[in-house]
């Protein structure tokens, strides 16, 4: 693990190898014993897992920890429990989809987040976040750690209504749902503010703003409702020094400079997201994290494990904010071998 490494590529001063991340990596029990001879389990006690993690962490030179403090559980049970499909090894990750939080369009484009939630403690929400950085320092104190938000804006919106009643409300009235949108929008500005005064100088802001397709409200909606928020949000960080880095899953290619311009340091991606149009736009000025194809992990071979990762390397080896990473997670069906082998020809690839 290099911290200068990955400190150094944020701050765009091009880094003697490629860094590199990984997400959910830590938690393939299979790969974690052959690589760490830790033998650790799915059954394994919370002790060793978390002992095998950063094992795993270390050995494969993760250089950037992505995390995040502030999820859905802000919203106590005033949310919609959309469930959660089998992912982690064991299955224990799965949950039935819950009751949605409203039943009526018209009733959820009423919904005010000042009514409904607590207003947030400033003082307590910056000691959280100092208490969550500085906790994610002592766990991986070799790489960049960071604190962050998840449930930005559209994200807060999917898990306060879940999908369906999100697009129904959308679909119903859009002015309305914009307007809803920017009522958010200032509650979770709260934390932003308070996130401005913690410790951590880099901050990770993720919101899910698309799907595989791309947009799934027209895009001047976005343009309207959601990019002015990101400046607003974005407004204290910049004040206060902050890197800013941005994560959304799906395609979000028609919204990078939208993105860009709201004040942004750097972009996490999945593979469906242009990493080459990110690299040729913004690769001087911007960093950027990705974004090999998972998929190719899982059933590909040799011959299309090196390419994939030669792909990633050929667009952002040249730029000094590149980071390698498997775009969309590594899960526990991938195969050992699989990952073993893109782990080697990463380290072949990643000296400049």
């Amino acid at each position: 693990m290099s911290y200068q490494d990955g400190w150094d590529a944020l701050n765009l001063r091009m880094p003697p190898r490629v860094p590199r991340t990984e997400y959910s990596l830590e938690g393939h029990w299979d790969v974690v014993r052959r690589v760490t001879g830790i033998n650790v389990t799915n059954q394994s006690d919370a002790e060793t897992k978390q002992r095998g993690s950063r094992a795993l962490i270390k050995a494969f030179n993760y250089d950037f920890i992505w995390s995040v403090l502030i999820g859905d559980g802000v919203f106590g049970d005033k949310r919609t429990d959309m469930g959660h499909a089998v992912y982690a090894d064991g299955g224990g990750d799965y949950r039935a989809i819950g009751k949605p939080l409203f039943d009526d369009p018209e009733e959820a484009l009423k919904m005010d987040p000042w009514e409904l939630y607590s207003p947030v403690d400033e003082k307590k929400a910056v000691e959280d976040f100092n208490t969550a950085y500085k906790r994610n320092c002592e766990a991986n104190p070799g790489a960049v750690n960071m604190t962050g938000i998840y449930v930005t804006c559209i994200s807060g919106l999917i898990a306060i209504f879940g999908w369906d009643m999100l697009l129904t409300a959308a679909g119903t009235d859009p002015e309305a749902f914009g307007a809803l949108t920017d009522r958010y929008a200032g509650w979770v500005q709260q934390y932003f503010n308070a996130l401005a005064k913690s410790e951590a100088p880099v901050v990770m802001v993720h919101d899910d703003i698309v799907w595989t397709q791309g947009a799934f409200i027209h895009p001047d909606w976005y343009r309207r409702f959601v990019f002015p928020n990101y400046k607003k949000y974005f407004a204290p960080l910049h004040e206060a020094g902050k890197i800013i880095v941005y994560t959304s899953d799906g395609t979000y290619t028609q919204f990078v400079d939208d993105i860009a311009a709201s004040g942004v340091n750097g972009f996490v991606m999945e593979p469906t997201t242009d990493m080459a149009y990110i690299a040729e736009k913004y690769g001087k000025t911007h960093s950027f994290i990705g974004n090999a194809d998972t998929r190719i992990l899982l059933s590909g071979t040799k011959e299309e494990i090196r390419a994939e990762v030669k792909r990633c390397m050929d667009i952002g080896k040249q730029y000094p904010g590149f980071f390698m990473a498997v775009g969309n997670h590594i899960p526990a069906n991938t195969p050992v071998e699989s990952v073993l082998y893109y782990n080697e020809v990463y380290e072949e690839m990643s000296r400049r």
